[in-house]
């Protein structure tokens, strides 16, 4: 049994306590209907506004909504996907997120509000993932970073390997918290499967949904663990939180790359919980993973490896 009272510090426990008054620990069991509209109080709630010197425009790339981030004149665009399952979430839930991205790093920010389950079931999610990001990258160029937290760093993954054939140079990954697929036997899946903020049983239920109860074993677009192949994967950094079933897959992901002969690096957060973007506000430890994160968007945007993001 994992002593939670004593991994966690009080900033930590005072932001879970916060968002469980919003979005619940038994959230799944609520109707899809719901557990979108607690998700979107509780991050409207968290909301921390948008620096004032970023400029923020809704737009359709590919034929998928948008909304664009800017700061400046830049050659670097970062594409991010969302998290929340590919259930809940959309472009207002992640929103200062992104604008404190463009601010930390002058990059413009392009967020991807692809279409949500269990209305539309895989591989829409990915479909328009890569519709969008073909179409941001036609348009702008020439350096491509992509960026995600929970399951938007599972798109940003899939986007980044099936980008190696038929796709857009991509420059660098930075996946926050990522789910890729990882072998939920071992490792945090059992250490933490009872974790504050999200559980192994929450994970079977999004799973589910997203499937649509499809068996998809295998397809590197669902699960990007699950490729054969991890040769010649742009720089990829995975930032995952300790207290979290899902960390992982960031060590796995890293040693995968890393066998293959390409640049990868993990870092595991320690004291932090799945979800902990939100906390950034209220926790000195995730606001000190905010800043690494920003480091690691800009190191790669920059083309600098290995990147200099301090001790985690």
């Amino acid at each position: 049994m994992v002593d939670y009272k004593a991994l966690l510090d009080p900033q930590v426990w005072a932001y879970i306590a916060r968002s469980e008054s919003f979005y619940p620990p038994d959230a799944v069991d609520l109707s899809i209907s719901q557990q979108r509209a607690v998700y979107d109080k509780m991050c409207a709630a968290f909301h921390a506004g948008r620096p004032e010197n970023v400029t923020v425009t809704d737009v359709s790339f590919g034929g998928v909504p948008c909304r664009r981030y800017d700061r400046g004149a830049t050659e670097v665009t970062v594409v991010y996907f969302h998290g929340g399952g590919f259930v809940v979430g959309g472009l207002d839930s992640h929103d200062d997120i992104c604008a404190e991205i463009c601010a930390g790093t002058g990059y413009r920010v392009v967020s991807v509000d692809y279409a949500l389950a269990p209305e539309h079931v895989f591989p829409r999610c990915f479909d328009d993932a890569w519709a969008a990001v073909g179409a941001i990258a036609a348009q702008f160029g020439p350096r491509l970073v992509l960026a995600g937290d929970s399951a938007g760093g599972n798109l940003a993954a899939a986007v980044a390997h099936h980008a190696r054939s038929s796709g857009p140079r991509v420059d660098g990954q930075v996946l926050i918290y990522p789910g890729l697929g990882g072998d939920q036997g071992r490792g945090s899946y059992v250490t933490h499967a009872m974790a504050p903020q999200l559980t192994a049983a929450d994970l079977a239920f999004y799973s589910q949904v997203r499937s649509g109860g499809a068996t998809l074993a295998g397809d590197p677009r669902y699960a990007p663990l699950q490729d054969r192949d991890f040769g010649n994967l742009p720089p990829s950094i995975m930032i995952t939180a300790q207290c979290d079933p899902l960390s992982s897959d960031g060590e796995s992901y890293r040693d995968a790359i890393l066998q293959a002969g390409g640049k990868a690096l993990w870092i595991e957060e320690p004291g932090l919980v799945h979800g902990y973007l939100r906390a950034r506000g209220m926790s000195d430890r995730a606001a000190n993973s905010f800043g690494r994160i920003l480091a690691a968007i800009a190191a790669l945007g920059q083309g600098v490896w290995p990147p200099t993001l301090g001790e985690a």
